[in-house]
């Protein structure tokens, strides 16, 4: 179906045709592969396992990564082009699952052995595996130098103790890149290395979590129990993960900004189409003043959010700044885009009344998956004050 409104054309100093081509071919992908079953896939609680292999060929899962692990090398801006065309499904589920590799795999290819990418990339960008992200404890959320889980020495492995939680593919993960304390005297950000931990490891025990939103994503609280990982499983060097954790997480917060803009869009533009169908005392909706008022603010947060997100990626794609300035500015994208996001479900439900309340509406799975947005990545508190210790305030 051709835009409710015509969308603004991309930023020329941003996007080159290659990254405007892989877009064209993504968003056909998605609205023939996606779209059409997301409904029935949140509602049965997963996506089919097949999505994975399907989304490889078309090159989604490869993005980035080097041709001999079975990926594509490729700029920022096609991972940012990414989340935006995946969005456009409208439910956030998908996108997390099918993409948890991307907060996953950056530290093994870039910190792994070769021994260790060799063994790990290729399954997972096939899409034959699926690879997850364990940092977040019980108790410590978005304070990640405040993590208990322990990896100890013995032999020729490590050994695991401890738990994660909200754990994103953690059911169906084969590879889970753990966050652990090595040195288990340390305290807060010293002492923290990362490992790979095969899924099939014994001792490790895997619970679903039930959500608000994201009901095809699956969930776990992870328990590691005496879990052994083979020394050479470590990812960069030892005692130093907390840096390189904290660098992944600049990556998964833009992405999130860009997906959080398109659902607002997706929330807009079912808004709209409902405003010029749905007629109210003789009048279509949209030809009431306050609901075109509740539009246009709707257009506005989401033009603002994505000219921010989009000027950030060429700056850090170019490296154009300060890197403590940059930092900050992509805590705010992901809070400026969660916003927009927030806003835009509010008034999407609002505008469409009883019919928003009820499931099957793209706004109403949207305006469920808001605070996940808002909270996942780094809280919008953390972000904020993160921001302005960057800024120098």
């Amino acid at each position: 179906m051709a835009p409710l409104l015509p969308e603004l054309p991309a930023l020329p100093h941003v996007f080159g045709p290659e990254h405007e081509a892989f877009r064209a071919a993504l968003r056909a992908w998605v609205a023939r592969e996606v779209t059409p079953h997301v409904h029935a896939w949140d509602e049965a609680g997963s996506f089919p396992r097949a999505l994975y292999r399907r989304a490889a060929q078309v090159g989604l899962l490869g993005i980035g990564y080097e041709e001999r692990h079975g990926g594509t090398p490729a700029d920022a801006l096609f991972h940012l082009v990414a989340a935006e065309e995946l969005a456009r499904a409208g439910c956030g589920g998908v996108g997390a699952s099918l993409m948890s590799h991307t907060i996953a795999l950056p530290l093994v290819a870039r910190w792994g052995s070769e021994a260790l990418k060799d063994r790990v990339l290729p399954p997972v960008l096939a899409g034959e595996q699926v690879a997850a992200l364990a940092v977040t404890e019980p108790g410590g959320g978005s304070d990640v130098a405040a993590l208990r889980t322990t990896a100890v020495r013995e032999g020729d492995h490590w050994v695991l103790h401890g738990e994660k939680t909200f754990i994103t593919s953690g059911l169906r993960a084969d590879w889970i890149t753990v966050a652990a304390r090595t040195e288990p005297a340390s305290r807060g950000a010293q002492g923290i290395s990362v490992l790979v931990v095969p899924g099939d490891s014994p001792g490790l025990q895997r619970t679903p979590l039930a959500k608000m939103g994201w009901w095809c994503s699956d969930t776990a609280h992870l328990r590691f129990d005496g879990v052994r990982v083979p020394l050479d499983h470590l990812v960069g060097p030892e005692h130093e993960g907390f840096r390189l954790v904290m660098q992944n997480f600049n990556a998964e917060r833009l992405g999130m900004a860009a997906s959080a803009i398109t659902h607002a869009q997706v929330c807009f533009d079912e808004a709209l189409a409902w405003a010029r169908e749905r007629r109210t005392f003789g009048a279509p909706l949209v030809e009431r003043q306050v609901v075109r008022h509740k539009l246009v603010e709707m257009q506005m947060a989401i033009d603002a959010a994505r000219s921010f997100v989009h000027e950030l990626a060429w700056r850090l794609h170019h490296r154009h700044g300060e890197p403590a300035q940059l930092v900050a500015r992509t805590c705010m994208a992901k809070v400026l885009g969660t916003r927009a996001m927030q806003l835009c479900a509010d008034q999407a439900v609002q505008i469409l009344g009883g019919m928003g309340y009820m499931r099957g509406t793209a706004s109403e799975r949207i305006y469920r998956e808001v605070k996940v947005m808002m909270i996942g990545g780094g809280s919008e508190e953390v972000l904020l004050d993160l921001a302005a210790r960057q800024l120098g305030l």
